[in-house]
């Protein structure tokens, strides 16, 4: 697979990377151990280098999988992971209250610890703030980075689901390698403010759920509906009476689909690659087989015309419902 630079000076990754929430976390069933190890080293062996998890992902769990996974191979693969939540603090009551944003110091401190005990590793390769604390001013996290960055704690870092604004202010303080946000044909917003300013800075820029949870696969119709354990039961755009209304994107993709004679996930996936030379997408899965599906969204070229047609038809489609549950929308975009 070929690959991209995160960044004027970031880490080199595979142009798709691993999104691994999935594996422990929000869209069940979930593999036992041995099986979600035996698809994460698949995906290194079909060329993956990077993946992505975060130490509130099922707390810890996920971080635990991903080392236990990746340990083999060293170097040679670049792991993302965050922090942004005061986890400690409800640790010794088994996490039975309510897990808060935090990025002060003491707090970023002892998640680094953690994480690198998790991942097994002696330094973090991208370190994202998993989200923006208000309470902690961003020079304050910048510089407590900048700090970690001189004991060697960790190579790169970003942050995710940052404003531009943010995203300056932070950068001023010490340069990011990457911004980590949703985007995808069902979720175009980064196009407005934020993408023009990670260009003029020269920051990378990593696509979560470049498939729209899902939904650009063409696996749904508007008759589809989740379990209460699956987390796009409580996404406004996935309830019933939005579905109806947004099936018409995911016609589209289907139709550009046939067209390009690919599939939906890397037919949007090739479309996200096209964006720019420094975006790389982390479509999550569990399957080998979609491993082999979404690395193939490398291959997908499109011509002027087409990117021209595409665009002028997503901005035509209409996009019904928020993308999180209120309580989760309010902790995005600061």
């Amino acid at each position: 697979m070929k690959k991209r630079i995160l960044g004027k000076n970031g880490p080199e990754v595979s142009e798709i990377g691993l999104g691994c929430m999935g594996f422990t976390q929000s869209y069940p069933p979930y593999p036992d151990k041995a099986e979600a190890i035996k698809t994460i080293r698949a995906a290194v062996e079909k060329g993956v280098t990077f993946f992505d998890t975060a130490e509130v992902y099922s707390v810890y769990k996920n971080e635990e999988l991903i080392g236990e996974a990746l340990k083999p191979f060293g170097d040679e693969i670049i792991i993302a992971t965050k922090f942004g939540f005061d986890l400690q603090s409800i640790e010794k009551d088994n996490f039975n209250r309510p897990i808060s944003l935090s990025s002060k110091p003491s707090v970023i401190r002892k998640a680094i610890e953690g994480s690198l005990k998790r991942l097994r590793r002696d330094h973090i390769d991208l370190y994202f703030q998993h989200r923006v604390d208000p309470q902690t001013p961003i020079e304050e996290v910048a510089e407590t980075i900048a700090d970690l960055k001189k004991e060697g704690k960790l190579l790169h870092w970003g942050l995710s689901e940052a404003s531009a604004s943010t995203v300056r202010r932070a950068h001023n303080i010490l340069p990011l390698a990457a911004v980590q946000s949703e985007y995808s044909m069902w979720y175009r917003n980064p196009e407005a403010d934020l993408l023009p300013v990670l260009e003029e800075l020269g920051i990378g820029f990593v696509a979560f759920s470049p498939l729209g949870k899902a939904i650009l696969t063409g696996r749904f119709d508007e008759k589809t509906r989740f379990d209460k354990s699956d987390f796009r039961s409580s996404i406004p755009r996935f309830s019933p009476e939005n579905l109806e209304s947004n099936i018409e994107i995911i016609n589209f993709v289907r139709q550009l689909a046939e067209e390009k004679q690919t599939t939906p996930a890397r037919l949007v996936l090739g479309w996200l690659l096209s964006r720019k030379p420094w975006i790389v997408p982390i479509p999550g899965t569990k399957r080998i087989e979609r491993i082999d599906e979404n690395i193939g969204g490398a291959d997908i070229i499109f011509t002027e015309e087409e990117l021209i047609r595409i665009n002028d038809a997503l901005n035509n489609i209409k996009i019904t419902g928020e993308r999180y549950p209120k309580e989760q929308e309010e902790l995005t975009g600061k």
